[in-house]
Formats: structure tokens, C-alpha cells, sequence
């Protein structure tokens, strides 16, 4: 079973590109199910057929479903919700913020996906393709299932440790032996989860950008986490390209002639990544119609089900008090490298070619102290955060 999420900006068409990929996926005999986790859901407008909370039926081999992120997140959080909101009640919060601060940030995602996972399980679809942008805050949940037994034990001003030792004391207790109960098969759930999502063999994130600065450094950050956290990237695809030589009047050509430039800068930042492009179309796209004229032209022949690119796009490891990034650059030449960091950018040269890199915060914190290039792999080191004086910037430069 195969399980590919698609990841990007609001307004990048990551939606409609979701959606070709599943009906393409459908045509090559793949039974397929698209699912959208998003609370306001826009899968069925691009489908253009109703959908509901379980899979419905589109074609002999394609499957569609929008899923009732409230209704799984009272199955999931239910108990601990109805729990942790009386104890910030008796805290002194007020009702609506006690019955919001009872949801940790990022939840309604991770208890679409756990649904996701338990369609997998049951093995009816050969793939499942998701329209899905997790937030920094779920991507952290989903690296760290203890957050849930972290967060439960904070409420309650029990530590972890505590809540584990209590729990055959108190099984008898209800509603707190319920609570014990889900926070544990939350936390399993969680486990299992990721292990599925950081598996090569079964994910594959895909990243939807248009050929716009803004779109290509969010996606970018979305990258070096995702590497950060193991969550295998197999390809991107650039959406909305005009093409030059259908660029009419000035402010079109202008339009298209900047767009390449971005695009030349997509190709730079994502290597060794494949990208499919899809060019801007002059209508709006809905039906399994446009669709499938959608996927034949940003796959081509390519089979998009398969995995598309194996390996670390980017490595991040520790060496004593030093970070090591490792980025693979195969297709640029030895030469000196030259490198200079603001903040959490890192920008660096290699004879032509230049990156712009978006870092982590555990790297944004720290000079860089030395780039080499060997054997196609790019090396930077990165000492000791340094203190800085209060509203001044890091800036290094080798």
C-alpha cells in the first residue's frame, strides 16, 4: 500500500493536483482513495461530485472522502478533552478558551491521519492520496508521541513518569481510568503512525509550489523539517507556469519572463528532487475530465504511484557540541565555496551555483564555522549558539 501527501501553500493548487494524481493513479488501475483532511474542504469542488465523511465511489478504480476532522477528534481527544477542559475550568479559565486550550495545536491533523491509517490497514485501496498541510506544530507531534502524555501531565501538574505509575491505581476511578485508557491508545496510535509516515517504502511527501519567492522559501522550510524529522520528500511539483513563447502583450511577457526566473531557482533548490510542472490554465479545472488531462500533463508517462526518488535530499546529525548539515549536490563542480548566514538563512556558492538555505532553529542559533565540498556532498559545520546583545542579528561568513 502506497500513501502520498501532498503539501504546500493555500492557493498553489495543491488540491487539484491531488486530485489528478488519484485519477491518474485510477486510469493506470491503481484502486485509489483521495482524502482531504482539511476542515474547510475544497476536494469535492475539484472532483465536482459530492463527497462524505467515508470513502465514495467515482469511477470503477477511484475513491473520494472528506473526513469529519470534528467527529475524529471526539473520537480520539474526546474523553482527555471533556477531562483537561474541567481542570482549566476549575483553574480559573473561562468555558470557550478552557474547551480550545483542551486541543493541542495540530490534533485535527494528527487524528485525520490516524483515520487515514486505519483505511491503509484494511488494505481495500492500493494507494491513498492525501491533500494535506501539516503545521509545524503537527510534523512536532507527530516526531514526539509523548507530547500527548507530556501535555495531559502538565494540565494536571503530573509529570509523565507519574501518570504512568498512577495509571493501575486508578482504574478503578472513572472518568480518569478512561482517560488513562485513550491517552494511551492515542499515544500508540501516534507511534504506529509516524512509523508508517517515515517509512520510504509507504510515503512519499510531495511538495506544490508556484514559480513565486514566497511559495518556494515556505516550501523550502517545509523540506529541511520534514529531512529534519525522516519524513521522506520524493518529488515537487511546480504549478501554475506560463509559458514564455503563449505570453501575450507586455505584462504577460514581463509576468512570464520573471516566473523563470523563479523557476530556475525551484530547479536549484530541489535538486536532486524531480519536479513536474504544470502550466497556468486559462479556465478554472474541476471533474474527473480535467483532471485526468491535469495528471497526463504533469506525468507523462511517469507512473506517478511509484516512488519517484530515494535517498536524503538533506542530513542533519550531531558531533560533540557541533551540528553537521550534509547536503547531496551531485551535478555541481568542485569549487570553492562560499558561504555567508543572516539569521536563519544560509546562502552559499559553489563556482555558479548559489542556494539560499532556510534552517532549522537549532541551526539558526549557531555560526557556521566551515563549508568543504567533497565527493558531491556539500558539509557545513556549525559550532556553539553564540550570545548575541539584544536585537542584534547573526551574521557569519566563510
Amino acid at each position: 500500500m502506497r500513501l502520498i501527501l501532498y503539501l504546500g501553500k493555500g492557493g498553489v493548487g495543491k488540491t487539484t493536483t491531488a486530485a489528478a494524481t488519484a485519477v491518474r493513479a485510477a486510469e493506470l488501475g491503481y484502486r485509489t482513495l483521495v482524502v482531504s483532511t482539511d476542515v474547510a474542504h475544497s476536494l469535492a469542488d475539484a472532483l465536482d461530485m459530492p463527497l462524505g465523511s467515508a470513502p465514495t465511489q467515482l469511477t470503477e478504480r477511484l475513491w473520494g472522502q472528506e473526513i469529519n476532522v470534528l467527529d475524529e477528534v471526539r473520537e480520539h481527544w474526546g474523553e482527555l478533552r471533556t477531562y483537561l477542559a474541567n481542570v482549566l475550568r476549575r483553574k480559573g479559565v473561562d468555558d470557550v478558551a478552557a474547551e480550545e486550550l483542551a486541543i493541542i495545536p495540530g490534533m485535527e491533523e494528527v487524528v485525520s491521519l490516524l483515520h487515514i491509517r486505519r483505511q491503509a490497514k484494511r488494505g481495500t485501496f492500493d494507494v491513498v492520496v492525501v491533500d494535506a498541510a501539516p503545521t509545524g506544530e503537527t510534523v512536532r507531534l507527530l516526531t514526539m508521541p509523548e507530547t500527548f502524555s507530556w501535555y495531559a501531565g502538565r494540565v494536571m501538574d503530573w509529570e509523565p513518569q507519574t501518570l504512568k505509575a498512577a495509571r493501575p491505581l486508578v482504574k478503578q476511578l472513572v472518568p480518569v481510568s478512561d482517560m488513562f485508557a485513550t491517552l494511551e491508545r492515542l499515544t500508540k496510535g501516534v507511534e504506529a503512525l509516524r512509523e508508517n509516515l517515515t517509512d520510504p517504502e509507504v510515503s512519499s511527501y510531495r511538495l506544490v509550489i508556484n514559480p513565486e519567492r514566497m511559495v518556494i522559501k515556505e516550501a523550502q522550510r517545509a523540506a529541511t523539517y520534514l529531512a529534519l524529522f525522516g519524513y521522506p520528500v520524493d518529488g515537487v511539483v511546480l504549478n501554475r507556469v506560463i509559458p514564455v513563447e503563449q505570453a501575450e502583450g507586455e505584462f504577460m511577457r514581463e509576468l512570464a519572463r520573471i516566473q523563470q526566473g523563479y523557476r530556475k531557482l525551484a530547479y536549484d533548490l530541489f535538486q536532486p528532487l524531480p519536479i513536474w510542472e504544470g502550466p497556468y490554465y486559462a479556465r478554472d479545472l474541476a471533474g474527473i475530465e480535467d483532471l485526468s488531462m491535469v495528471g497526463h500533463k504533469l506525468f507523462g508517462e511517469t507512473d506517478p504511484v511509484k516512488i519517484q526518488f530515494q535517498g536524503k535530499t538533506q542530513e542533519i546529525v550531531r558531533e560533540g557540541e557541533e551540528y553537521i548539515m550534509r547536503l547531496p549536490l551531485p551535478h555541481v563542480e568542485i569549487a570553492k565555496v562560499s558561504m555567508t548566514k543572516r539569521g536563519d538563512e544560509l546562502f552559499i556558492e559553489i563556482g555558479n551555483f548559489r542556494r539560499d538555505m532556510i534552517l532549522p532553529m537549532a541551526l539558526a542559533e549557531r555560526p557556521a564555522r566551515r563549508a568543504v565540498f567533497r565527493n558531491g556532498v556539500l558539509e557545513i559545520r556549525f559550532g556553539e549558539p553564540e550570545l548575541l546583545p539584544l536585537g542584534a542579528t547573526a551574521s557569519d561568513g566563510l
